[in-house]
């Protein structure tokens, strides 16, 4: 039977001894995209309300990432478009393509503005990923090793014509070095209680830059804000700053990583060499 597909499971621990877990997508109600097969439930019923929505509803440039793997399982993370030649190119984390090791998804779509479309809907609604772009580091490594590389690039296809980034705008990239003391937004769509999945959260703040005086080594270098409840599945979502409501984009300086069970995330960003999983991901041909 379907079920929805854990893509991480490491754990990291920082000052506070606290584990740093995968927001990956962990027991969401859902339906295969392509054959509209029931999945499983395999959390409680009864999950609540979403205790952070935004605001807005929806940003055009942000969206879920939905997927299915050859043995039937589903995968449901969040991404954002970001600005590059062809106008197709979808950030989001690493493991939300596969796990070190392990087989990544057979197909997969990307929604813009997802807002209780349905996972049957993803194929209909989205737009196709027609190429990952991972660091070679993130594909020979083991977690949680390797969690400095949890970034990925994908390539979509065009859609009656029209780029992703004609149809909805983008949002631009940052790179290393982050100057963390500015105020950031974290979107996704958290799918484990009290969340479904099924529309768009936040957390803001200001983020506090790991160095090696406070975490374990896989941490080193990532952004860490507290106070914030987002589950599994608002994994690759992006963290914005300068973000503008009419445009409904800012800056991507990182994208969700891990966090924890005490209201703790992590945003990894994006070093100097990832340029080239960019210029790969949205050159001009396409």
């Amino acid at each position: 039977m379907d079920r929805i597909r854990a893509v991480i499971a490491a754990f990291v621990t920082v000052t506070t001894s606290a584990a740093l877990l995968g927001a990956a997508p962990l027991g969401v109600p859902a339906v295969d995209p392509v054959s509209g097969a029931a999945a499983v439930r395999t959390t409680a019923d009864g999950v609540g309300a979403p205790r952070a929505p935004w605001p807005g509803g929806t940003v055009r440039t942000v969206g879920k990432l939905i997927g299915t793997y050859p043995d039937g399982q589903l995968l449901a993370c969040s991404g954002a478009v970001v600005d590059a030649p062809n106008g197709s190119v979808v950030v989001t984390a690493a493991h939300c393509v596969h796990n070190p090791g392990e087989a990544r998804w057979k197909q997969a779509w990307f929604v813009p503005a997802y807002d209780r479309h349905g996972t049957a809907n993803a194929a209909r609604a989205g737009w196709r990923v027609e190429s990952v772009h991972l660091e070679s580091a993130w594909k020979r490594g083991k977690l949680p090793q390797v969690l400095p590389y949890d970034y990925a690039f994908l390539k979509v296809e065009k859609k009656d014509g029209r780029t992703l980034q004609e149809t909805v705008g983008a949002n631009r990239l940052d790179f290393e070095p982050v100057e963390p003391a500015e105020r950031t937004v974290a979107l996704g769509y958290p799918a484990a209680e009290p969340y479904d999945g099924e529309t768009l959260a936040h957390c803001a703040g200001t983020p506090t830059l790991l160095t090696e005086r406070d975490t374990q080594q896989p941490n080193v270098g990532g952004l860490l804000l507290e106070s914030c409840d987002l589950t599994q599945g608002s994994s690759g979502g992006p963290w914005l700053r300068d973000y503008d409501a009419v445009s409904q984009s800012g800056t991507v300086v990182a994208v969700m990583s891990v966090g924890d069970d005490r209201g703790r995330v992590l945003g990894r960003p994006f070093p100097a060499e990832a340029r080239r999983l960019l210029r790969a991901a949205g050159g001009s041909g396409g």
